[in-house]
């Protein structure tokens, strides 16, 4: 675990967060989902979002209870840094995902790029464990990941490539009959130096009490 805290504070602490490729000044394409989903009032949060600006988006959109969790310190202090006194609105969780025990149940769950770095089976496992006890019944998990011909390293990290039909067939191997897959697309990231990576997003509802 420690191993995974210092490898991404070192890589939040050796650039600034506009020249990280998976930089996005506004997440649209989460953005757009997430908008689709989640209603005034709903619980939501956001699954290894590093120093991404999509709170910054959904706080502009008077969006609230916001939770946001990774394991990296160093980068949610970026985003409380650059949200200032909006920083309070938002429930901050430092923690690894495949160790983490939901304090409550949520009603839209976004990961834009943590289950493809999860290559051992029981980091899968733990995952949709922890999936499946944060969402509530007819809750919504917008999950992201490199697509089939989408990069196979992030941040000298290797990933697993996803399609949405693996993916969902991954997630029901996991934990079988939780999850309908409800819509998905396709989505081309340019980063900072204008290269192009190939995600794609699924779209899951929770069907299982």
């Amino acid at each position: 675990m420690m191993a995974r805290h210092q490898h991404w504070d070192d890589v939040y602490g050796a650039r600034t967060e506009d020249e990280l490729t998976w930089f996005e000044e506004t997440p649209l394409a989460s953005l757009e989902l997430v908008l689709r989903y989640l209603k005034a009032g709903e619980p939501f949060i956001d699954i290894g979002a590093g120093a991404s600006r999509l709170v910054d988006a959904l706080l502009n959109h008077g969006f609230g209870p916001l939770s946001v969790l990774d394991l990296s310190e160093a980068a949610l202090s970026i985003s409380r840094g650059r949200l200032e006194l909006r920083a309070q609105q938002v429930d901050w969780i430092v923690a690894d995902i495949t160790e983490w025990e939901p304090r409550r149940d949520y009603s839209v769950w976004h990961d834009r790029a943590v289950f493809h770095f999860l290559t051992k089976p029981e980091d899968r496992a733990a995952y949709v464990r922890a999936l499946s006890k944060g969402l509530k019944p007819g809750g919504i998990a917008i999950i992201a990941t490199f697509a089939e011909d989408g990069p196979e390293k992030c941040s000298g990290l290797p990933v697993e490539r996803y399609s949405p039909e693996s993916l969902a067939g991954e997630i029901n191997r996991l934990l079988p009959a939780h999850f309908d897959l409800v819509e998905a697309k396709a989505h081309v990231h340019l980063t900072p130096k204008g290269n192009e990576q190939r995600f794609q997003y699924s779209i899951f509802e929770k069907n299982h009490p």
